[in-house]
């Protein structure tokens, strides 16, 4: 192991521990992350913004799935949508790529809400978001299981260069979608699944992201989960269906995190540490702004109340989490090199061997 190699270890290490901090104590973020490290070898945050930085270039387009429908008062949840934001942001400020969101038709007015507060023109004509600069695209997909394949086929054409999921509902292994207590949610879902089945079956880098296992995604850990997770395994989930509320869908890349939006959090400084540049994570106050629209424009938290919140967790503590992870990332991107007197004698040691 390199000096360098060494830093960029450590940096992942911290990141992926700030994003599964466990305020809740129940320890399901820790046991999905056993296992999704033990898949991918690496701290995940590192890993997966690797792939984003050897992949992607400027103009390219980066399809983000996210938009996840809860009952009882059937309107999108904020967690995994307001991370999805930052992301369009990040990818821009980092490569010039053009970000579409990929959500229900559900969330389309409250992000179009929001994209100003993350500083970009927002179009659903993606051909006007690949003519334009500073430019995203938000595209409703559709809910329709028979109608999603033909969706899915017009998106892959365009050849995105990536796509990242955060928090989105992947069905199960007979075709139910479920909430995190096994009820049967599938009519509420865009089937946002087929499309990402479509673009890893076309060899499009991709990267998941979620917090329970009803993600898309969420699959390539499968047995860990359905080990280890309630309502994960066939037959414990509410619904009838028989099939447990893990989704079935598969990813190349993985990241698990006590919410998915923090998972997404410890990618964007793990791609500004990979570049030098603090500012392609979002400020503390862009955290808190996005959240606060997006709550004025009808998403609710885990909990169903319109405060701003995520999984039950205030502004206050997402705003806490981003400013550790940019104190964390901006340290080593700082001061790195300025005590290489320490580097060489550890790993003399051979502790990270």
């Amino acid at each position: 192991m390199t000096r360098d190699e060494l830093e960029k270890r450590n940096v992942g290490e911290n990141l992926d521990a700030l994003m599964n901090l466990d305020p809740r104590g129940y320890g399901v973020c820790r046991i999905l992350y056993a296992g999704s490290r033990a898949y991918t070898g690496e701290p995940l945050t590192m890993h997966a913004a690797q792939v984003l930085r050897d992949t992607v270039k400027e103009n390219d387009l980066v399809y983000i799935i996210t938009g996840f429908v809860l009952l009882p008062h059937k309107v999108p949840e904020m967690d995994g949508t307001v991370s999805a934001m930052l992301l369009a942001r990040a990818l821009v400020m980092a490569f010039g790529a053009k970000p579409v969101i990929v959500c229900p038709d559900d969330s389309v007015q409250a992000i179009e809400k929001c994209a100003a507060v993350v500083g970009l023109h927002i179009y659903e004509d993606l051909d006007t978001v690949q003519a334009l600069p500073l430019s995203m695209g938000v595209v409703a997909f559709t809910k329709d299981i028979a109608a999603a394949p033909a969706q899915a086929t017009e998106l892959a054409a365009r050849k995105p260069a990536a796509v990242v999921s955060v928090e989105a509902c992947g069905a199960n292994a007979v075709g139910v979608c479920h909430n995190a207590v096994g009820l049967d949610v599938t009519a509420l879902q865009a089937r946002s699944d087929v499309l990402w089945d479509t673009l890893c079956a076309n060899g499009v880098p991709n990267i998941a992201i979620g917090d329970l296992g009803n993600e898309i995604g969420m699959g390539t850990i499968a047995e860990h989960i359905k080990k280890y997770v309630p309502f994960t395994a066939e037959g414990e989930c509410h619904c009838g269906c028989g099939g447990g509320i893990l989704s079935a869908t598969k990813a190349d890349n993985i990241i698990t995190a006590t919410c998915a939006d923090w998972g997404c959090y410890g990618l964007m400084a793990a791609l500004a540490y990979l570049k030098k540049d603090m500012e392609i994570l979002h400020h503390e106050e862009m955290e808190s702004e996005v959240m606060r629209v997006a709550a004025r424009n009808g998403f609710i938290d885990m909990t169903g109340s319109l405060l701003p919140g995520i999984d039950g967790f205030s502004t206050r503590m997402n705003v806490g989490i981003v400013s550790l992870m940019r104190q964390c990332t901006a340290y080593a991107v700082r001061y790195s090199h300025k005590s290489d007197h320490w580097f060489g004698p550890v790993l003399a040691k051979h502790f990270f061997d």
